[in-house]
């Protein structure tokens, strides 16, 4: 976070001292005041587009929502469902069943029930077991 920052502000100062230097050169007197103002509200809107790319783009590699290596056709082949990878996916954020229904909006025995699917389909006794097995297969991250 600091980078981006630091280099935003560097390239702010560069164009602050280009922009006196070309105050006091020959543009100054041959192009209006809405040149240099249009000219700098280019530059800073250029700077910030691509600081905010930077900044989304390292968001997105944080939470790993880039990362191109799950494999979905692996969870028809064993028969998981949508609802099933989501609770496997909060089992593997060691969430607890309650905690897993109430962010679902499911009740417990749901949850128990879609647990106990898993366990089946990815032939594991306990969850850290299940979790592994679905890591091994890209089920989840």
């Amino acid at each position: 976070m600091k980078r981006p920052v630091l280099i935003y502000g560097a390239t702010l100062a560069v164009l602050f001292g280009l922009l006196k230097y070309l105050e006091y050169s020959y543009f100054v007197r041959n192009l209006p005041l809405e040149m240099f103002i249009g000219a700098v509200a280019l530059g800073f809107a250029a700077l910030g587009l691509w600081a905010g790319f930077k900044l989304a783009a390292a968001a997105r590699h944080k939470n790993g929502e880039d990362a191109p290596n799950l494999e979905p056709s692996a969870l028809k082949g064993l028969g998981i469902s949508k609802r099933e990878h989501e609770v496997l996916e909060l089992i593997a954020e060691g969430l607890s069943n309650r905690e897993i229904a109430e962010r679902l909006f499911v009740s417990t025995s749901t949850v128990k029930t879609h647990t106990s699917n898993i366990f089946s389909k990815l032939d594991a006794r306990r969850r850290t077991q299940a979790v592994q097995i679905a890591k091994e297969l890209r089920l989840i991250r």
